[in-house]
């Protein structure tokens, strides 16, 4: 059982920049891929951005340039750096974790870009 603890989400003004973190139970080598997802309200979750064991990354083209997924090894943890946000960036966001056929989710972190 993979656990999965999101932090880092808050309100911030349009223009600025947060940076969530996913901290992993475990080795997140051993993990084939990790993603970042969101959910705004009355809308469908949806993928922001993957980080694959072997370290290759992919984002959906609404984030592109702005926000960057990383991770650092020797603290399990994954990140989202999220700059330039938008108020269409407002929702909840997920970390979750692909081992094989089975999905794990985060309890969720709420960003919210408003003026």
């Amino acid at each position: 059982q993979v656990q999965l603890v999101e932090s880092g989400g808050g309100l911030v003004q349009p223009g600025g920049s947060l940076r969530l973190s996913c901290a992993v139970s475990e080795n997140i080598f051993s993990i084939a891929a990790m993603g970042w997802f969101r959910q705004a309200p009355g809308k469908q979750r949806e993928l922001v951005a993957v980080i694959t064991s072997g370290g290759t990354t992919t984002s959906t083209d609404s984030v592109k340039g702005r926000f960057t997924i990383s991770r650092d090894a020797a603290k399990n943890t994954v990140y989202l750096q999220m700059n330039s946000l938008k108020p269409e960036d407002t929702a909840v966001y997920y970390c979750h974790a692909a081992r094989g056929v089975t999905s794990y989710w985060g309890q969720g972190t709420q960003v919210t870009v408003s003026s």
